[in-house]
């Protein structure tokens, strides 16, 4: 009896031990709160421009874990679910002159419509096929994007007029981004604590056990794909405003492979590990710049010519490295501080 209490009380974290992790947390909010908040007080333009596109790839990545993560539904086509959002944002934006509430709601709810059509194939193949038949959708939705002139305008886009959100240009911008960046996350969140969320992660762990369970497995995988989409539409109606431009160069598989390796690199199934990813694989190339600018012998000349090729191998090195390491992203290394070694996958809290 004395040596199981002995072995239980080795095994169970100590009460100051947790306490001190939730205080850790509540402070690393308030503090991440208060920078985030008065960063346009003292930032410079382009760390201002920068904080925006990480907002913006933040609820993108969010909307690709969803589908990849929480559902378990390969998906390599999701830029094309944020053109969707992007052109019509943008065709909003140019004919009806309308605000970036109304775009953004415009973009969710066009790229939802457009993620359904193309979340059929889920309903009758998984795996590598699935992945395929995403791919098929990127290129096909890129076709449109590129040749049907008279809507998209090509290759040339659509040149779009400035926001000025809240009357304080660039800075209501990020702003903005800013709140939907929060309301994303918390909307995702909450949405796994809802009957429909617990229904995406049964289809994941085993979609014919939970079809026994009464769950409508169609409508599950549908709705991953739809809501994925949407969220993909909303930061591309972010993006369009915030470019001012928007070309089919903008969403090509490339695009893809950087989300799909944000969910990786932060964490599958991970809300925090979704902010953390988007973090990441946006201001890698930045550090990766200024390293190279100090490292080159030609100085800043040769910067741009060195990171075009190593970009690609480090996103690259960067998925095989978690893949084989830390299958749980960023976000498995924060649970090893927290003293927390569950399997991937084996409790979908939301966070």
């Amino acid at each position: 009896m004395s040596v199981s209490s002995n072995a239980s009380a080795r095994m169970v974290p100590s009460a100051p031990d947790a306490n001190s992790w939730i205080t850790l947390e509540t402070v690393s909010l308030v503090v991440f709160a208060a920078v985030a908040i008065t960063l346009p007080a003292y930032a410079s333009v382009y760390v201002l421009y920068m904080a925006c596109l990480v907002a913006i790839n933040v609820i993108a990545t969010v909307g690709l874990n969803i589908t990849v993560g929480y559902t378990g539904l390969l998906s390599i086509g999701h830029s094309a679910f944020i053109g969707v959002g992007a052109y019509a944002a943008g065709l909003a934006m140019v004919h009806l002159n309308t605000p970036l509430p109304v775009n953004v709601l415009i973009g969710g709810v066009s790229a939802f419509l457009v993620g359904l059509v193309f979340g059929i194939p889920s309903l009758r193949i998984k795996g590598v096929y699935l992945a395929i038949a995403t791919l098929a959708a990127q290129y096909s939705l890129y076709f449109v994007f590129q040749n049907w002139t008279s809507v998209t305008g090509g290759d040339r886009g659509l040149n779009l007029p400035a926001t000025n959100l809240f009357y304080l240009g660039d800075t209501g911008f990020y702003y903005g981004a800013l709140i939907l960046a929060v309301l994303a996350c918390v909307a995702a969140r909450n949405l796994f604590r809802t009957r429909v969320g617990r229904s995406l992660i049964a289809v994941r762990e085993r979609d014919y056990a939970a079809e026994v369970l009464g769950i409508n497995i169609v409508r599950a995988k549908l709705l991953a794909f739809g809501i994925g989409a949407a969220f993909a539409g909303v930061a591309g109606a972010l993006t369009a405003s915030f470019l001012r431009l928007v070309n089919p160069d903008q969403f090509t598989l490339m695009v893809s492979v950087f989300f799909l390796a944000a969910v990786v690199v932060g964490g599958r199934s991970s809300i925090i590990g979704s902010v953390l990813g988007a973090a990441f694989m946006t201001l890698i190339p930045d550090a990766l710049r200024e390293i190279l600018s100090l490292t080159s012998p030609g100085g800043t000349a040769n910067v741009a010519g060195l990171l075009s090729p190593l970009r690609e191998i480090i996103f690259g090195a960067l998925i095989v490295g978690f893949l084989m390491f830390e299958p749980r992203g960023l976000m498995g290394l924060v649970e090893r501080l927290r003293g927390r070694k569950e399997l991937v996958g084996s409790e979908a809290s939301g966070d």
